[in-house]
């Protein structure tokens, strides 16, 4: 069992990964405020992929700063859907505009993980998945969105692959943890663990 480690998210999903693997974790949310940095990295014209890495960094990398001589890892999970980033909806109306974008097509997944210590980047990976939605009626939709909870909705990218949001897909290509936000099995190599 390894301990000692540092979460940089307030993701229980991601905390409940971590100590499933023997991962035990204390949870230090980084505050970073996403949105700026994405807009930032939008207007330089940064790809979801770099997004993603730069904000799962720049996360553990703040939390590492305060807590001297800890292993912190941070995480970021973005979708991209043909170049275009889309982020967490922050409302019901935005997560069913976000459902219908992703209606019938194919896009990726993007988790990236870093590891911290001491206010710098030791490690970091990116994992990718490939999920293609079928193709469903607004109403669809919206009946679906209706069994989903706010907490839930708003924390993991409007579909829970573990749960209601399987029903979604018919095809995923990828690891189901790095659809949930944090690619373990590489984790857990470079922990040697």
């Amino acid at each position: 069992m390894l301990n000692n480690i540092i979460l940089a998210s307030k993701s229980k999903v991601r905390k409940e990964i971590l100590e499933k693997n023997n991962i035990l974790c204390i949870i230090e949310p980084s505050n970073v405020d996403e949105d700026i940095v994405k807009q930032g990295l939008l207007k330089a014209s940064a790809s979801p992929e770099i997004i993603s890495k730069n904000l799962a960094e720049l996360k553990a990398n703040k939390v590492s700063l305060k807590k001297k001589d800890k292993i912190v890892i941070g995480a970021d999970s973005v979708i991209d859907l043909d170049g275009e980033l889309i982020s967490k909806p922050e409302n019901r109306d935005q997560a069913m505009l976000i459902l219908k974008k992703l209606n019938g097509k194919k896009h990726l997944l993007i988790s990236s993980v870093c590891i911290s210590k001491n206010g710098s980047m030791i490690w970091n990976y990116t994992d990718k998945a490939v999920l293609e939605m079928k193709n469903f009626s607004d109403e669809e939709l919206k009946k679906y969105l209706s069994k989903i909870s706010d907490e839930a909705l708003y924390a993991y990218n409007v579909y829970q692959i573990e749960g209601e949001g399987r029903n979604l897909f018919v095809r995923i290509n990828g690891d189901e943890d790095t659809i949930m936000g944090l690619p373990i099995k590489k984790i857990k190599e470079y922990l040697k663990i």
